[in-house]
């Protein structure tokens, strides 16, 4: 079994990663100051695995966003080890899920991580 994707589909659910992504202030405020390095990292490899779905480049974006949510279950562990331990199994379970092309599980477990990590989701209203 390949270690990435080959469908694009399979990264086409980024509301709770955008919405992650831009609340990366609010989560350094929450963190405090020792984790901004870790947070800048984290804000990077996701904007990275961001952009790559855009493009679509599949296996870089899954590596990429995969790499974010082990660096953010990384900064939930200096918060709170139980917590990062429930974030680093988390983490395994979407990039497991991405990798069979469990496209609901790995939405579903990418929603617990953006929940976990305190950012909030307003569907967008319709026009």
């Amino acid at each position: 079994m390949p270690d990435t994707p080959a469908h694009s589909h399979l990264i086409d659910f980024p509301e709770a990663l955008h919405a992650l992504f831009s609340r990366m202030g609010e989560l350094k405020l929450v963190l405090g100051p020792a984790a901004a390095p870790g947070v800048d990292r984290l804000e990077e490899s996701l904007r990275q695995g961001l952009a790559a779905r855009e493009r679509g480049d599949v296996g870089e974006a899954v590596t990429k966003i995969g790499h974010a949510m082990d660096l953010l279950a990384g900064l939930a562990a200096h918060a709170d080890p139980a917590e990062g331990a429930m974030m680093r199994a988390v983490a395994e379970q979407f990039k497991q899920a991405l990798r069979r092309g469990a496209l609901g599980e790995a939405q579903e477990t990418a929603e617990l991580m953006r929940a976990r990590s305190g950012s909030v989701l307003h569907p967008k209203k319709p026009r």
